[in-house]
């Protein structure tokens, strides 16, 4: 019976994560590009390091994966979803370890399926593989406390060293995690040799990154400092508080009931230390003003706990009919996640609903304002429009080898890169990664300059010295695109040693 069982559950699994992939190909419109970032993480297979001043390196060896594959959008698109339906295979392993039966399982399966990790897993980023270490090292956390076996201490240190290579936003995980076990009977472990070792090996893994850090004269700090006054700075803390109340909006029910079951149901009462650890890393993130979404690798671990509290409190009588109910009520609550939240509208579709992506906050971008499209949509937009212009462009100068492609932003230069029929085109920038990926190895005779909306030198008085010809050849036209009205400019002839005026600014740039 228990084989038959496994058996049963396994194909509800396997069903989940078939749907899980089916989603997210499903849910996007074919009228967007890829996304703003997508474009530099995949320009990173290019150019192979043990760091980079965007994010980690594992983002990079994904993308390699993909440029083997042949850099389609497909594959672009396979790795967030697989990641996704992996953060669905550990709570389903979670629940099982918790002694949960198949209520449980598709509760919390559900709940994962019809949530944030839809918007998530559209996106090639780093956010899903940071959600999935988050959950990955909750569960082995659980199969230590069950077992006290040391090989889950191991495990632990290893999956936390790959979430740090992927996203270093772990690193709250463990500050909300290390006073957790303090205030619990764990506090044990802080005995255990085990613990140091699992550590050390943690260390050794990231090591190298963290050479690679201290080469660079520590780029992420700076990044960071940066993010925290053009980004962070906006950031209200009510919102915060409020997005997390939304990102699982559909199943909050069962995260009420995890934080009900961890401080009263008995069974549970070991595992109280991820109660304190919630309440730890939530208050990190409001203190430190953190994006609200560096937060959601908190809620899988805890979609467990709830799902297998409810099996228990419906498992009888009257009771017993909330358990189909309690499943119809999240696919019911998740229909405006599939309105709203996922770009399956196209542009003139949302531009209908505009009060009502308003209403809810899809309309306010990182810098505090509203605008007239959700920020990620508006970031999938006019970016093969501009690599078509700059290839037509392009295609028409005689001497490309000695052309160089200028950008504003790290977006237009991956875009560029990514869409060109042109693959020795290497559109490069001083922005993000880019600006260590410069080749000066060839006198530059033309430049092709991408400059922004906010560019306050549209007469280019400052470069016309420098060449025989400036003219526009084209601007985006896409009305709903974040970068409408970024114009292309064609600069020939250089009049002076341009590798060595790009060179001083590099340095300069660095240095500051």
């Amino acid at each position: 019976m228990k084989s038959i069982l496994l058996k049963r559950n396994n194909l509800i699994l396997a069903g989940f994560v078939f749907v899980k992939f089916i989603l997210q190909y499903l849910l996007i419109s074919p009228a967007y590009d890829l996304q703003r970032d997508e474009y530099l993480h995949l320009d990173q297979a290019n150019h192979p390091a043990w760091g980079y001043i965007s994010v980690p390196p594992v983002t990079s060896w994904i993308s390699y994966i993909i440029k083997l594959l042949g850099n389609d959008v497909f594959w672009v698109k396979f790795f967030p979803a697989l990641f996704g339906a992996m953060t669905i295979v550990v709570v389903w392993k979670t629940i099982e370890e918790l002694k949960g039966k198949t209520f449980a399982l598709v509760l919390a399966a559900t709940a994962l399926l019809l949530s944030v990790l839809l918007r998530i897993n559209i996106l090639y980023q780093p956010n899903s593989f940071d959600i999935f270490f988050w959950t990955l090292v909750y569960y082995f956390i659980i199969k230590y406390i069950n077992s006290e076996k040391s090989r889950w201490l191991y495990a632990t240190g290893i999956a936390v060293a790959f979430g740090f290579l992927s996203k270093y936003n772990i690193a709250f995980l463990i500050l909300g995690l290390l006073p957790a076990i303090l205030l619990t009977k764990h506090r044990t472990t802080f005995f255990n040799k085990n613990l140091y070792f699992s550590a050390l090996i943690t260390f050794f893994i990231i090591l190298p990154n963290l050479l690679w850090q201290v080469e660079n004269h520590f780029p992420t700090i700076r990044q960071l400092q940066e993010l925290a006054d053009t980004q962070l700075v906006h950031v209200n803390r009510f919102d915060f508080l409020k997005d997390q109340l939304l990102f699982f909006i559909s199943s909050l029910f069962v995260i009420l009931a995890a934080f009900i079951a961890l401080i009263f149901y008995k069974p549970f009462r070991k595992y109280q230390l991820f109660l304190w650890s919630y309440i730890f890393t939530i208050i990190l993130f409001i203190f430190f003003k953190a994006k609200s979404y560096y937060a959601i690798g908190l809620y899988p671990i805890l979609i467990a706990f709830g799902a297998v509290y409810l099996e228990e409190i419906f498992k009888s009588g009257w009771k017993k009919y909330l358990r189909p109910i309690s499943i119809v009520l999240i696919l019911i609550q998740s229909i405006p996640i599939f309105l709203f939240a996922m770009p399956i509208q196209g542009p003139e579709q949302i531009q209908k609903s505009l009060p009502r992506y308003k209403s809810i906050g899809l309309l306010r971008w990182e810098d505090g304002k509203d605008h007239n499209m959700p920020q990620d949509f508006a970031d999938m937009l006019g970016w093969s429009e501009l690599a078509k212009k700059v290839d037509d462009t392009y295609r028409k100068i005689t001497d490309k080898e000695n052309t160089l492609v200028y950008c504003d932003n790290y977006g237009q230069a991956g875009a560029i890169n990514y869409y060109s029929t042109f693959k020795n085109i290497h559109a490069i920038s001083y922005n993000a990664d880019y600006i260590n990926w410069i080749p000066l190895d060839k006198p530059i005779k033309n430049v092709i300059l991408i400059k922004d909306v906010y560019d306050r030198d549209p007469l280019r008085q400052k470069e016309k010295p420098l060449f025989d010809s400036t003219s526009i050849v084209g601007k985006i036209e896409n009305p709903y695109a974040r970068e409408l009205g970024t114009t292309i400019y064609l600069l020939k002839g250089a009049k002076t040693n341009i590798n060595r005026i790009i060179a001083k600014e590099v340095v300069e740039r660095k240095n500051h």
